[in-house]
């Protein structure tokens, strides 16, 4: 289990329901748990009948759910959350039921963990995605034991993922590996963030776990006698030293190993660390005192040593780590903690739940509060962020749990914990966005370097910075590596010139609509608005504005969008005569002229018209031409990068454009476009690529293939494809193949 070693062997809900109130008074100071009972009885009631896709009764889920909130030693409030956290969005039960039933504190626990309901599935799945992430990141700003529920539920989800499709579950396990098992880590809690990364490797790539699990299994005796043999002499070592310690031993996760595989480049056979021998002991000073004996022991590896009791991890983990030689040759890790350290490194936030009062109770409350700066961080870029999609992209690379860390020092002699590559630009954003904002160079080890410098572990850094600085440059974006810095700079921007951005964005709009016949009154609706908003990922029509006027979007798009919702709620008073005689809200079309590419260009005669190289526009996609000089019409996608960033003075040269295909919008011309695959390299990939195209009969043209030093590829591919149609068939198929990250076309 994940916060305890306990055994669930219960099977019947009610052998469940005993299992939880034995696992609550092993810690509990009370013995009243007739609220606990209640809740069962209330969710029992409410599921019944209520089947999982396992086949077993719905009620098993919120009980195991809140058996791992009972082995992580949480308060009753948090576990008869836990027990009704489906309640409110399978049943029945309102929130306001279960607020006089249950009190205000589960209730508000219960609404924090319930996913939103009544999404469109029209809406983008990252759309959904981010505004859970948003509502969640809100709850655990009012209360941390929200996450906690969270994670218990994702958990057992991932425990039980089995009897889920095999596509649900690599999304299920993706979602796990790159936000909450990172969330888990944040808060300490290994426990659970170990068991997750796990499980998620298991799904997401089936043939590493395996092979891992049958190679580290295939050695299990000679390894079990050489930990053993290690374990006896290091505790015989402590006791003739005098030092009362606990040894014990264990094989690294799954995941752990693999991920230093992909990091340093290794086969399973170069990795030599794979299992750590773990020495807790009373005080900080028996920790040093151990470390002495062990090196006296054992050949210790130069550079692999780790001080994180001095220099403790942002989620305040604490140990000594050391890498030795043993008598054998074999090379193997000890970590050294005391059993304040190990309670925290095992259950992390969770381990200061504890019933306490006076000094202790504030002294738990600022431990928390110190494990949440991270929290508090993500909070802000939530107010300042418009976008949901940037905001998602922005905490996928801080919850990024591939990447190693730097540790460095500012002048008074305070650690900070920055992402692997980091600039001297990010440190000055990790103390204030005031002084990344107004950093004019920087010094470190007390002598002058570049902003661009990379900061190396042990550097003292110190920000020089001036009244008179003009704010960061865009430069500067191309060489931090935090995603905190890259959301202050790209804000900085936003804010500087959003009442111009606003303003410049609505002359667009009416300018755009005025050239082509649109009385925007009529589309200018708060209804049609929102569907923008959901469309787009906005929070507010001004950032739509901003947007429009920034260059990150065209107005062509955003109006076409309100054009669309218009005709759909106009569409029934329409006669075939109203049809027949104009547009619903344009004014009447001039004449175009079909070219052979089937491509209708508005009052163009006798002009080539070409597609561009850069977005390669198929059937289906939003177009628009371009007046070229002396090369007639170039065709590109709306969202192309090239249009969007057209200076102002050229966007009189765009041109209405269409696709006229034949009936049933079918057609037998090809189109050339592009995409990149991004995924995890492996023996076979490129096989099980080139066989989707193969299946589909779709000619590939190019293909380019790049490698990082982390093992993830960028396949480049171009070929042809009858429309936008087919092409998502193909990339949703492609999708599917084991190790593929993600999936995009190239927009210029």
């Amino acid at each position: 289990m994940a916060g305890g070693d306990t055994k669930v062997t219960a099977t019947t809900p009610d052998e469940l329901f005993e299992f939880l109130i034995e696992s609550i008074k092993k810690y509990h100071p009370s013995d009243d748990l007739s609220m606990v009972r209640k809740a069962y009885e209330t969710a029992n009631s409410a599921h019944k009948g209520q089947l999982r896709k396992s086949g077993e009764p719905y009620i098993v889920h919120p009980l195991s759910v809140a058996i791992i909130l009972a082995q992580l030693e949480l308060d009753k409030e948090s576990i008869i959350a836990g027990i009704l956290h489906d309640v409110v969005e399978d049943t029945v039960m309102t929130m306001d039921e279960m607020k006089q039933a249950f009190g205000e504190e589960v209730a508000l626990l219960v609404d924090g963990v319930t996913k939103l309901t009544q999404l469109s599935w029209s809406v983008d799945k990252v759309e959904i995605q981010a505004e859970n992430l948003r509502k969640m990141f809100l709850a655990m700003a009012k209360d941390i034991r929200v996450i906690l529920i969270k994670l218990a539920d994702r958990l057992h989800n991932m425990r039980t993922l089995q009897y889920m499709r095999p596509e649900k579950q690599k999304e299920k396990a993706r979602e796990t590996m790159e936000i909450y098992a990172p969330i888990a880590d944040r808060l300490g809690i290994s426990k659970i963030k170990i068991e997750l990364d796990d499980l998620s490797l298991k799904y997401m790539e089936p043939e590493v776990y395996y092979e891992l699990k049958e190679k580290i299994t295939l050695r299990r005796s000679t390894r079990e006698e050489l930990v053993q043999n290690i374990m006896e002499e290091v505790q015989e070592h402590m006791r003739s030293a005098g030092i009362e310690a606990r040894v014990d031993g264990r094989v690294k996760h799954f995941f752990s190993i693999y991920k230093k595989m992909v990091n340093q480049h290794k086969t399973l056979d170069q990795i030599y660390d794979i299992f750590a021998v773990r020495i807790i002991v009373d005080t900080v000073k028996d920790c040093y005192a151990a470390l002495g004996v062990i090196h006296e022991m054992y050949k210790p590896i130069p550079g692999r040593f780790k001080d994180y009791i001095a220099m403790p991890k942002a989620n305040m983990y604490q140990s000594l780590h050391t890498t030795l030689i043993s008598s054998t040759g074999q090379p193997f890790e000890i970590q050294i903690r005391t059993y304040d350290m190990h309670r925290t490194a095992e259950y992390g936030i969770a381990a200061h739940w504890k019933y306490k009062e006076g000094k202790d109770g504030q002294n738990a409350a600022q431990k928390e509060e110190e494990k949440l700066s991270w929290l508090r961080q993500i909070l802000e870029w939530q107010k300042d962020m418009s976008d949901n999609k940037e905001f998602l992209s922005s905490l996928k690379t801080d919850l990024d749990i591939f990447s190693e860390s730097v540790y460095c020092f500012t002048p008074e002699g305070d650690v900070k914990n920055l992402p692997s590559g980091s600039t001297t630009v990010d440190f000055a954003y990790s103390i204030h966005s005031a002084v990344g904002n107004k950093m004019v160079g920087a010094r470190v080890n007390d002598k002058l370097v570049p902003i661009d410098y990379v900061i190396q572990n042990g550097d003292r850094v110190e920000i020089i910075t001036s009244q008179n600085s003009k704010g960061p440059s865009r430069d500067w974006l191309k060489t931090v590596k935090s995603a905190q810095a890259k959301n202050k700079i790209n804000q900085w921007f936003k804010t500087q010139n959003k009442e111009e951005n606003i303003i410049r964005g609505k002359e667009m709009v009416e300018r755009y609509c005025k050239a082509k016949g649109i009385n925007f009154s009529d589309i200018n609706k708060s209804e049609y608005e929102d569907k923008v908003l959901m469309k787009y990922g906005f929070r507010e029509w001004d950032a739509v504005l901003a947007a429009i006027g920034h260059g990150g979007m065209k107005e062509g798009q955003v109006i076409n969008k309100l054009v669309e919702e218009y005709q759909r709620k106009h569409q029934k008073e329409i006669t075939d005569e109203k049809v027949l005689g104009d547009a619903s809200i344009g004014k009447e079309k001039p004449a175009s002229e079909k070219s052979k590419s089937g491509i209708v260009v508005k009052g163009v005669h006798d002009l080539a018209v070409r597609f561009s190289r850069c977005c390669s526009p198929v059937p289906g996609d939003e177009i628009v031409g371009f007046v070229t000089r002396g090369r007639g019409i170039s065709i590109h996608r709306t969202d192309c990068i090239n249009i969007i960033n057209l200076p102002e003075e050229e966007r009189s040269r765009l041109i209405d454009a269409e696709w006229q295909l034949p009936e049933g919008d079918k057609t037998h011309e090809t189109y050339s476009t592009e995409i990149k695959i991004f995924a995890h390299n492996r023996i076979g990939i490129f096989v099980d690529i080139s066989r989707i195209f193969t299946e589909r009969q779709i000619d590939i043209t190019s293909m380019n293939v790049r490698t990082s030093k982390q093992g993830l590829a960028t396949i480049t591919m171009s070929f042809d494809i009858h429309g936008v149609e087919e092409l998502q068939r193909l990339v949703e198929k492609l999708r599917q193949v084991e190790s593929v990250i993600d999936i995009e076309r190239t927009a210029g």
